[in-house]
């Protein structure tokens, strides 16, 4: 997965009034879990651009007064009027710790149910995914071309040994549902008439 390096300073007040100092100044101020101690540091509001106003996903390595520290993205508050970045959480990445993500999914291929007039519903956008910082996906790639109508894509089409996602074998990724302009392929007719055929029996 790709990192961004973010560079910040230590915070020697956590303090209310240092905070406040802080936001003034255009610094947000943050801290990192998940080692022996939490480190509070700060780091200029535009060094967050990359890593929060994108649909993808990356860890995060924060260089604080030059001590590296690898991390992943916890939680963030904005500001609710201004949407200005208030705080922020990151957590620390061990080499032999599992962690959880939510990662996005792209869509490869066309589907044939598309193309013959079906919606695609592409009911999970992200997934949940559980796996060593080595091994986390920048993407899952779910391939759609083989979607007719009525047809969907569960998460155990999307196997992978190198990460586990977290959600029921059962869960829809994407579907192709029918519509108004839909038409039916030679294939899917004779699969109706089949089934049709065996109901009257």
């Amino acid at each position: 997965m790709k990192s961004i390096t973010i560079k910040g300073s230590k915070r020697e007040s956590v303090g209310k009034v240092a905070t406040k100092a802080l936001r003034n100044a255009g610094m947000v101020p943050c801290v990192i879990y998940g080692g022996e101690q939490p480190i509070h540091f700060s780091a200029p509001e535009l060094a967050f651009k990359k890593l929060v106003y994108t649909p993808n996903v990356y860890t995060a390595t924060i260089d604080v007064d030059g001590q590296k520290v690898h991390t992943i993205l916890q939680d963030i508050q904005f500001h609710p009027v201004s949407d200005k970045i208030l705080h922020v959480d990151f957590y620390q990445l061990f080499e032999d710790k599992e962690i959880t993500m939510n990662i996005p999914v792209k869509l490869t291929g066309t589907s044939p149910g598309v193309l013959n007039g079906g919606s695609l519903r592409f009911t999970n956008r992200k997934l949940r995914v559980k796996a060593l910082p080595a091994n986390l996906p920048d993407y899952i790639s779910a391939d759609i071309s083989k979607l007719k109508i009525g047809s969907k894509l569960v998460v155990t089409s999307l196997f992978n040994e190198s990460y586990t996602i977290m959600h029921p074998d059962n869960t829809v990724v994407v579907q192709v549902r029918t519509s108004r302009n839909a038409t039916v392929t030679e294939d899917e007719d004779d699969e109706e008439e089949t089934t049709e055929a065996a109901a009257a029996e």
